[in-house]
């Protein structure tokens, strides 16, 4: 396949930009599921020609010769992966969309699209200002999809998401420039990401820079104390800007520390490596105690993936191969699962217009198939044995231990709390005493059925049969320079 990474990039914009000539919104929607299907299918065959060992399906053309920048795009495995997930993660999300959205249904999918093609620009950029206008762009379709298609306090959560984003984006930039300085001035005029790695940068010019990336990516994970803007944006977000939210974009801060920040500073990286471990944790537990005090499922969801977060920010600052690769691997899982919970609460806003857990009680009765896959996407978000969450975690807990024994043990502790506050949310929702404005509410649909079918396939197909996907992240992990076992 010629430039397949071209094609997932220009085909979502380029079908974006036709949705004003199409009268019919029917067909929009269709179209729209059909690219972001197409895209996942070029990203399964890309992973089946992959060679190990090299950047596959290079591009890469001058663009701006003055300050010798290039469209340069390419993929390792680790990109890879976060394409196919993001990929998946929209075709999803796109198919979810098909009933709860009522105005300006255009608009809607054309942003959709945008901000797929942005979020894959980000994996594969390998030229850093190319990284950081995909980082940017990124932001536009969702700071739209919230304030347009959101909740009551859409323009605040809006504000908030984009005020916390675009200021770290813009500390990011300001580490980019000095670093190209830097290069500029040993020889190398260059804003190619590897000869980022070469940099010669000492002392407070050092540390500036590196605090720069640290800060930029800590926002967009969220890290505590850079987490409050991501609660606001999930309640008020439409559900499928909550499932990308957190399928992909909290991923997006976690793949710049691996893609900038470890590999250009990597001494200084080691060097506060027990500290960001340590502030991984504390957000563990903190997240977790506020989930269990929240009433709106969503909230109590949101507040879950900060949590979830925090674990994978241990398990990548420990630095052993095994709690990297359950880091990474927990990366994909987190998205799947997660994604799940807010597809699941989608659909039953769909048929009740309330997030309040209180208001449901005893719908199991009612809806016993909508019941059963929310119970499924939960056990997978509180790591039960057999499902992928437990695979993630476990590895993350065991490689992590080995660095971190007592932060490790207390993080345990985050990993009971998020049965506690999810096994209590859900018989809250579906056991007890029916409310009577519930008791007629459909069940799944078809189109749902297929959805969360692929939903709970993966999550029990990575569970049972996690091998192979292991043995991708390891092969990364190999011509990873920058793991210490």
């Amino acid at each position: 396949m010629n430039q397949p990474i071209s094609l997932m990039l220009l085909i979502p914009l380029i079908t974006a930009i036709l949705f004003p000539f199409i009268k019919n919104e029917k067909f929009v929607k269709y179209l729209s599921f059909s690219v972001s299907v197409a895209n996942l299918i070029i990203s399964v065959l890309m992973l089946s020609d992959f060679q190990y060992g090299i950047i596959n399906f290079e591009e890469k053309f001058l663009w701006i010769s003055y300050f010798n920048i290039h469209y340069h795009v390419g993929v390792d495995m680790l990109s890879l992966l976060m394409v196919l997930l993001t990929n998946l993660t929209v075709s999803v999300s796109v198919l979810s969309s098909f009933n709860c959205i009522k105005k300006d249904i255009k608009k809607y999918y054309a942003w959709l699209l945008v901000l797929s093609s942005s979020i894959i620009g980000v994996f594969v950029s390998l030229d850093a200002f190319l990284f950081y206008l995909f980082w940017e762009a990124m932001l536009i379709p969702m700071y739209f999809l919230i304030g347009i298609w959101g909740g009551e306090n859409r323009i605040y959560a809006t504000v908030k998401f984009f005020i916390y984003t675009m200021g770290a984006s813009l500390i990011m930039l300001v580490g980019i420039i000095f670093t190209y300085i830097n290069l500029k001035n040993n020889g190398i005029n260059s804003f190619e990401i590897l000869d980022f790695y070469k940099n010669t940068l000492m002392g407070k010019t050092q540390i500036f820079v590196f605090i720069s990336f640290l800060i930029a990516f800590a926002v967009k994970i969220p890290i505590f104390p850079f987490h409050t803007w991501l609660p606001d944006a999930h309640v008020e977000a439409p559900t499928a800007a909550s499932v990308i939210l957190a399928g992909v974009l909290l991923k997006m801060g976690v793949y710049g520390y691996l893609r900038f920040m470890i590999p250009m500073f990597p001494n200084l990286s080691y060097a506060i490596a027990p500290y960001m471990a340590a502030v991984g944790v504390f957000g563990v537990i903190y997240a977790s105690l506020m989930a269990w005090v929240q009433k709106d499922i969503k909230k109590l969801v949101a507040y879950s993936s900060v949590a979830h977060m925090g674990l994978i920010v241990l398990g990548i600052f420990s630095f052993e191969p095994k709690a990297v690769n359950g880091a990474i691997l927990q990366m994909i899982n987190h998205g799947i699962s997660t994604g799940g919970l807010f597809l699941m609460i989608g659909i039953l806003y769909e048929r009740t217009h309330t997030r309040i857990m209180e208001n449901y009680g005893g719908i199991f009765k009612t809806v016993p198939f909508i019941s059963s896959f929310f119970m499924i996407v939960t056990l997978s978000s509180i790591a039960v044995p057999s499902t992928n969450g437990f695979i993630g975690e476990i590895t993350i807990l065991l490689g992590s231990f080995k660095k971190y024994p007592i932060l490790t043990i207390i993080s345990v502790s985050g990993v009971i709390l998020g049965a506690v506050y999810m096994l209590g949310a859900y018989e809250k929702m579906f056991f007890g005493e029916i409310k009577k404005e519930n008791s007629n509410i459909p069940d799944l649909n078809n189109r749902e059925w297929i959805y969360m079918s692929v939903i709970a396939l993966l999550i029990f197909a990575i569970g049972l049969f996690p091998n192979p996907l292991i043995k991708l992240i390891d092969d990364f992990i190999r011509t990873y320079p920058f793991i210490r076992s």
